[in-house]
């Protein structure tokens, strides 16, 4: 079974090599972000994992913790996070599971036999604190993952989990959101004190409402 937007995250518990977590208590309340990679030593995940670890600060303040992926072993993971350490001056400061029976990739269904029989596929989930599934990116192997855009991602997830607004086309923080359609524009005044623009009946605009 394949996992669609809005469905439970599925649980486990696994080896990593920072120790064995289960993934639902290393969750806790935060926010979690999980991706698989499709081998230890390999180029473009060297790079993403140290570009992960460059944004610690920023997963912190947004009440993320990360945790990645790879069907090598611990050893293995150990001797890659060396490298990428050296090579992309970072200390890499979240988790890498060793899914060497490749368990958890069929839970999250990373296995994509088209692409390869028995590696996973770069898959990314963002996880929210009930535990429900609120983003799958898949990457091919030749394309780097661009973590300013999960990062922009959770930024509006956070902010539309809490008020009634989408965000637009290349939104970023702080730019004006869109008031959703179940808001009656005669009531748009009273949820949000700081104004909106009503460009068409079905497209009215509003500050960010947590700025």
């Amino acid at each position: 079974m394949s996992l669609r937007l809005g469905d439970k995250a599925p649980n486990f518990k696994a080896q990593t090599s920072e120790g064995e977590i289960d993934f639902y208590e290393f969750l806790g309340d935060s926010w979690g972000v999980l991706f698989s990679h499709p081998a230890d030593y390999t180029p473009v995940c060297t790079t993403e994992l140290g570009r992960t670890a460059s944004l610690k600060d920023e997963f912190e303040k947004r009440n993320v913790k990360v945790v990645a992926l790879s069907v090598d072993n611990v050893e293995s993971h150990k001797g890659w996070i060396n490298d990428i350490n050296e090579t992309q001056n970072v200390e890499v400061n979240f988790p890498i599971i060793a899914d060497e029976n490749r368990e958890i990739a069929e839970a999250y269904d990373m296995i994509h036999p088209n692409a390869s029989l028995t590696a996973t596929v770069r898959s990314l989930f963002i996880i929210a604190p009930d535990k429900t599934i609120k983003l799958i990116i898949t990457y091919p192997a030749s394309t780097g993952r661009n973590f300013q855009e999960i990062l922009r991602v959770i930024d509006s997830l956070q902010l539309t989990a809490n008020y009634s607004v989408a965000t637009p086309a290349d939104w970023k923080e702080g730019e004006d959101v869109v008031v959703v359609p179940a808001i009656k524009t005669e009531d748009i005044p009273a949820k949000f004190p700081k104004g909106y623009t009503e460009v068409k009946p079905y497209l009215r605009l509003t500050p960010q409402p947590n700025k």
